[in-house]
């Protein structure tokens, strides 16, 4: 006999929890990423490209690096966003060429060339323990 539990609570478990506040904080971020695209004067933009600046060079940084402890990762997530940051700001001031909207591109460019980078080599991983 099997006995199947009914769950009578309402709030999601903290597995149901994760995927849902990823997906609230990429589109929060895409929204500040817009906003500072369009050049928009809204009282957001200033909050939202700043959570965007920070928010996806950590991601692609803590995609990197699947094998540290949830903790360490973060730490060293953060770190390397807040560094790429300055990184850019610095090469962009160093040329004459500072834009707030050029800094959100340039960011978002490095981002996804982390993020495809990982995903060639995670590729390129799994193929090789196929054979």
């Amino acid at each position: 006999m099997h006995i199947t539990r009914i769950r009578t609570s309402s709030r999601p478990s903290s597995g149901e929890v994760t995927p849902l506040l990823a997906g609230a904080a990429t589109a929060v971020a895409a929204f500040g990423a817009l906003l500072a695209l369009t050049g928009s004067h809204s009282p957001l933009r200033a909050p939202l490209v700043l959570f965007f600046l920070l928010a996806a060079p950590a991601a692609a940084i803590a995609a990197a690096l699947r094998g540290l402890d949830p903790y360490g990762r973060l730490v060293a997530a953060v770190a390397g966003s807040v560094a790429l940051n300055m990184l850019v700001a610095q090469g962009m001031l160093a040329t004459h060429r500072w834009s707030a909207r050029g800094g959100v591109i340039a960011v978002t460019v490095i981002s996804c060339l982390l993020l495809l980078a990982v995903l060639v080599r995670r590729r390129r991983g799994a193929k090789g323990r196929d054979i």
